[in-house]
């Protein structure tokens, strides 16, 4: 990742300061801005510019949530930094870069990184989050409003601990139908996906065995091959598929890639290393292909390679596909954060 607004000035990095200061954690933004339904999903709370490409967002991050929830040892989910990547370039994109609401919104890629996981540990009060960044036009000329991407880095309660690319095309109407019909898919006005979704008779992992509380947050399901599963797709989850959609989104695929990566890594671990706990530190999708309700996913474990000694890091490369269509790929990195408690109950609801 290029290095994130390292060319500001004195003057541009004292306006940086002075924003980061001012900004309110009192109550999210307006829920259009960053492409939500319900109120209690919005993690950013204000915005400001700095210069002609760079921007600072500040988010707060729930102490606890019913799928991004803290890990057996305290730590808050990666995947909050995730969706506040995400939720931060879609409002700026809107309160500062000029693409009305309204417009379609796809993901290309995301690639992120914790290189501090002590700050990401739950205390007392909810952890203010700030992400600074900087805005690059891909593709088309700002006028075209093709792509972009952002950069940012990651600070919790003023302590730098992470960095995040996110890459999106944002098109209309006319050119986002146009895009599905080339993919194979069908774009619905509406945004709703077609009526009918693939169902498989296989069973659905527990949710202990991917890091989840509850079995209605499990998007893995065995599949007959080996290091081979399915992803779940439930459109009825109130967080996964918080407003309609006609294809498979970015974050569910994410989820669905960090589950399989959980699995894997704690349960490969023989011996010494069995009551170790490991945290995701790293991830990096792409995005390749629209993913459509109608057919099944198959998540597939391309690579797996395990460190010898428990502070070496474990690394899994993992594809998701439709038929011969790699949908996504993703390369994960995992790192061992301390012991694992005494096995709780498994969740039945």
């Amino acid at each position: 990742m290029s290095v994130v607004l390292n060319h500001l000035s004195s003057s541009q990095a004292s306006a940086m300061a002075r924003a980061c200061d001012s900004f309110s954690f009192a109550r999210p933004v307006t829920r259009e801005l960053v492409h939500r339904s319900s109120v209690a999903e919005v993690f950013v709370t204000d915005g400001a510019r700095i210069g002609d490409r760079g921007f600072a967002v500040a988010a707060q991050w729930p102490r606890d949530h019913a799928l991004y929830h803290p890990d057996e040892n305290g730590l808050s989910d990666p995947l909050l930094f995730a969706e506040t990547l995400r939720q931060g370039m879609v409002y700026i994109a809107h309160r500062y870069c000029g693409v009305p609401l309204g417009r379609r919104f796809v993901g290309r890629d995301i690639d992120f990184e914790i290189t501090d996981h002590a700050a990401l540990r739950v205390e007392g009060v909810p952890p203010s989050v700030v992400l600074v960044g900087e805005w690059n036009w891909d593709g088309d000329d700002a006028r075209g409003r093709g792509g972009a991407r952002m950069d940012f880095r990651l600070v919790v309660d003023g302590r730098a601990c992470g960095w995040g690319t996110v890459s999106m095309l944002m098109m209309d109407e006319r050119r986002y139908r146009l895009l599905r019909r080339l993919g194979g898919g069908a774009a619905d006005a509406s945004g709703a996906a077609p009526a009918r979704t693939a169902v498989s008779g296989a069973p659905r992992t527990p949710p202990h065995r991917v890091g989840r509380l509850r079995w209605r947050d499990c998007v893995l399901e065995e599949a007959a091959g080996s290091d081979e599963w399915r992803l779940r797709v439930d459109r009825e989850h109130a967080v996964l598929f918080d407003h309609p959609t006609d294809h498979i989104p970015m974050m569910v695929m994410l989820e669905g890639f960090r589950q399989l990566g959980h699995l894997k890594v704690h349960e490969a671990g023989d011996g010494p290393f069995a009551g170790l706990s490991f945290a995701l530190v790293r991830t990096t999708v792409q995005c390749l292909a629209f993913g459509d309700f109608v057919r099944p996913t198959r998540l597939v474990v391309d690579e797996c390679a395990s460190g010898a000694r428990p502070q070496e890091t474990n690394r899994l490369s993992l594809s998701a596909v439709q038929g011969d269509t790699v949908l996504a790929r993703a390369r994960t990195a995992w790192a061992c954060v301390g012991t694992r408690p005494a096995a709780a109950v498994p969740a039945s609801w």
